[in-house]
Formats: C-alpha cells, sequence, structure tokens
C-alpha cells in the first residue's frame, strides 16, 4: 500500500499585517521538519465590505495552523476568523488550529454590572464550534481557558521579558521592584519578581468606569528604587500613566513598564515615552511606529517552538518550566 505523507500549513492571510511573522515562524520549523509547508491566504472584500476568503492549496488531510493578525478591527478579527476556520473545515483540514498571538474580547470574562454579555464566553463558544485547538499568549485572566469547549494552550512571555531585562538593560534590574498596577494582577507580578528575584508591590485602584480611576494608593516600598509596571496590556495607557505618575510621586527612582499587547489606542504610543523611562512589549500586536522609549521583544521563536511541539506530539508546558 502506498503512503504518501500529508503536509502541516502555516497559514496567513497575504493582505494582512502578520506576513512576516508567519514568515519568520515558518523559517525557524522548516529546518527540523519537511513536513511543514507556508501557505497565503487570499482575503478580500466585496464592494459592501462582506469578506472573501479563497486558499488557492489543496488542504484535504492537513493539519493546518492558522496565524492570524492581531492588528485587526477586533469584529474584522473575528469575522476573518471564523470565514477561515469553516474554509478550512469544508477543505477537509485534518486538524484546525488558530493561532491568536492577541485574543480579543478576553477583558469582558465576567459580569461586573447587569445587563451586560460575557463577551469571553460568547466568543470563545464560537471559536470552539469552528476550531480543533487555539494557541494563545498571555490570557487577561487564566480562567478563560475553561470557556472553551477546546484544548487552549495559552503561552507566557515573562521568561522572554526577563531574559531580556538582563541581556539588554541589567542597569533596569539594580534596585528593582515590580509593580501590579491593579491587585488582580499581582500574580503576574508575582511571577515576574520570582524570576529575577526581587521585592513586588501593588497598586490599589478604584474605578469609575472603563479607563478612568476614581482613586489609586501604593502598597509596598518603592522609594528610591526602579519600578517595573507588569501588565497583560496597554490600551489606552491612561490608567497606568496615573499609575507611573503615583510611583514617581511615592519617590521611584525610575519607571518602566512591560506589557505583552501593545494594543496602543488613542496615540498611546505617543504619550507614555512622555511619562516612563522605557515601554516594554511584545510584537503580539504588530506595530508600524517607532519610538526610542518604545522596545519590542519578538515572539517568533517562542510560536515556533509552540506550533512544532503541537504538531509532533511533545509537551508544550516545558516551555516555562
Amino acid at each position: 500500500m502506498l503512503f504518501i505523507a500529508m503536509k502541516t500549513a502555516i497559514l496567513y492571510n497575504k493582505n494582512s499585517n502578520v506576513v512576516s511573522f508567519a514568515e519568520k515562524v515558518y523559517e525557524r520549523i522548516r529546518p527540523r521538519s519537511e513536513e511543514f509547508e507556508l501557505i497565503g491566504l487570499e482575503v478580500k472584500r466585496f464592494n459592501n465590505g462582506e469578506l472573501y476568503v479563497y486558499c488557492p492549496e489543496n488542504l484535504r488531510k492537513k493539519e493546518c495552523f492558522f496565524i492570524h493578525d492581531s492588528s485587526k478591527d477586533p469584529c474584522e478579527w473575528l469575522t476573518e476568523l471564523l470565514l477561515v476556520n469553516d474554509m478550512l473545515k469544508r477543505a477537509s483540514a485534518s486538524e484546525v488550529i488558530d493561532v491568536l498571538p492577541h485574543l480579543f474580547y478576553s477583558r469582558q470574562d465576567r459580569k461586573d454590572k447587569p445587563r451586560v454579555p460575557i463577551s469571553a464566553k460568547v466568543i470563545a463558544d464560537l471559536i470552539s464550534l469552528s476550531a480543533n485547538r487555539v494557541i494563545t499568549t498571555d490570557l487577561h485572566a487564566t480562567q478563560i481557558q475553561g470557556f472553551y469547549n477546546i484544548p487552549l494552550d495559552a503561552l507566557f512571555t515573562f521568561h522572554l521579558a526577563v531574559k531580556y531585562l538582563k541581556e539588554k538593560h541589567p542597569e533596569i534590574i539594580d534596585n528593582l521592584v515590580v509593580v501590579s498596577p491593579d491587585v488582580g494582577g499581582a500574580h503576574r507580578a508575582r511571577s515576574f519578581a520570582k524570576r529575577l528575584n526581587v521585592e513586588i508591590a501593588l497598586i490599589d485602584k478604584r474605578r469609575e468606569k472603563a479607563g478612568e480611576i476614581a482613586g489609586m494608593n501604593v502598597i509596598g516600598y518603592i522609594a528610591g528604587k526602579n519600578v517595573i509596571l507588569v501588565d497583560d496590556m496597554i490600551d489606552s495607557g491612561n490608567t497606568i500613566m496615573e499609575a507611573a505618575k503615583k510611583l514617581r510621586e511615592k519617590g521611584a527612582r525610575k519607571v518602566f513598564v512591560y506589557a505583552t499587547h501593545a494594543v496602543f489606542s488613542n496615540q498611546a504610543d505617543k504619550k507614555l515615552p512622555e511619562v516612563f523611562d522605557k515601554i516594554i512589549v511584545s510584537d503580539s500586536i504588530p506595530r508600524k511606529y517607532e519610538s526610542e522609549k518604545i522596545e519590542t521583544i519578538s515572539l517568533v521563536d517562542l510560536y515556533a517552538e509552540a506550533i512544532y511541539r503541537a504538531k509532533m506530539g511533545m509537551s508544550i508546558s516545558e516551555l516555562f518550566s
């Protein structure tokens, strides 16, 4: 009996900002296995704005990893994702794995007031119906994994950030305190500080509405210290900039920030350098702008290794042990 080994496809939208990221991931994996191939999808718009998805290659019986563009508008991001997943299923792909460096709607993971949806659960239900697995980075809340009815691999970036600080900015680590911008992120700060063997502090804040704070207090000793705020994302940056100002009022020597997802809405990239000595983010969301104070850690190697391990049936959690 003739047996033909089926390749594993890494797919991406040829007209998106994720092209370079997908190509680099493939370049890392290709020398390790000839089973992988890179395929660009054609995603176009009709005159009325509807999306059209087409794959020029045969996908029958192939395990398909779709690397999605996190810089898209959230609604377009979701629509394109669901259409691509449906296309892959109808093309008889053996398995559909959504590679989502930034998972939209993750902040809406509970009912914080009456008559609102739990949007993270809605998105999880939709993706669970159209995919077999999800690979993503630094969830806003770890319990979101339980919203999915399919396996979800949540990758962590703190080990990369710590390595980056040690290699590129050892001066930051000197006399450092890791600060959580809110009580809910204390576990992130603790994990980060443990890797650096430094102390942590917390900021206790009261919100009146999303993006605005009514009061803020620093819990911990930061006078005369370098401090680094650690969070999963920076959106408009208003809250974290207020936190930086409060830390300086309490005597912090220099103030830095690390956040995995650089959403940077409302020109946050121009405002943040006015407040922070340095801003470090990952490339989970493609960025086109540059700043002397904003530095980017690449997740290419992390995702290449995660995709390779997922394909080969190897442990992904070993990457962080």
